[in-house]
């Protein structure tokens, strides 16, 4: 999974819609956290979570809790998350924390909610609740809100994010990416009594991969990149920015509906 987590960073750095010396503000972040944005070069990180700090991060560290965000709005240039939205209570709550902090965008690597990701569950090859998690952190952590409880494993769709974003942010038009990469669990395979699971999805792996490639829409874990338009020059035609922010333009309400 960190080689999507390299990979979709790396390709924004190549468009130029991320830079390595931008501020970023990384939520539920953790080691990986920390290897990756190493890797591509970034300079300026902040690393948060709900607990202590891994041991010699290279990066700043901040404990915050995602759903409640102690920075001023628009305090970093980007905020990303990787794979850690799914252990809130509110998933929805700490995205739109993340939306708040960042002034030109968010960068979310979740679990990916489709029909294949669905059977997966029923055939309890995948998840409903993250007990795995929990276990390979000794059952004492990395469950919900990071606690010894597992988490229900909230995936996403695009649609869902698109709606919350304009929810929150009504003034404009959002250009909103996704990327899609099958993930498979091999961790909780591995960990399990019974191996038939394990040795099932190894057989079926050419099946995923072509599944990847043909239908990537069935893959189950996607990357969705949120940029923040320029409220200066995008907006709603019903509305105006006056200086000090966004206000209705009675003007074109007049014309609308006005008699």
């Amino acid at each position: 999974m960190t080689d999507f987590y390299e990979e979709v960073l790396r390709e924004l750095l190549k468009s130029g819609e991320l830079r390595t010396d931008m501020r970023v503000l990384v939520v539920c972040a953790g080691t990986t956290d920390s290897a990756v944005l190493r890797r591509c070069g970034f300079t300026d990180v902040v690393l948060s979570n709900v607990g202590p700090p891994p041991k010699k991060l290279p990066y700043e560290w901040s404990r915050q809790d995602a759903e409640h965000l102690t920075f001023d709005d628009r305090s970093f240039d980007f905020c990303l998350v990787h794979s850690g939205l799914h252990h809130c209570h509110s998933p929805h709550r700490a995205l739109l924390e993340m939306y708040r902090v960042a002034r030109h965008g968010v960068l979310m690597f979740e679990p990916y909610d489709n029909l294949l990701t669905r059977v997966g569950v029923k055939l309890n090859i995948g998840q409903e609740y993250e007990h795995a998690s929990v276990y390979c952190n000794h059952s004492h952590h990395g469950g919900v809100g990071n606690t010894d409880v597992p988490n229900f494993i909230y995936r996403f769709t695009e649609q869902e994010i698109v709606k919350a974003v304009h929810c929150y942010a009504p003034y404009a038009e959002h250009d909103i990416r996704f990327f899609h990469r099958m993930r498979i669990p091999w961790t909780q395979l591995k960990r399990r009594r019974n191996r038939y699971f394990y040795h099932a999805v190894r057989a079926g792996r050419p099946v995923l991969k072509l599944i990847e490639t043909v239908l990537p829409r069935q893959s189950n874990n996607f990357a969705a990149l949120i940029r923040k338009p320029d409220l200066t020059r995008k907006l709603h035609p019903w509305l105006r920015h006056d200086g000090d922010g966004v206000r209705l333009d009675q003007s074109w309400v007049h014309d609308r509906y006005g008699r």
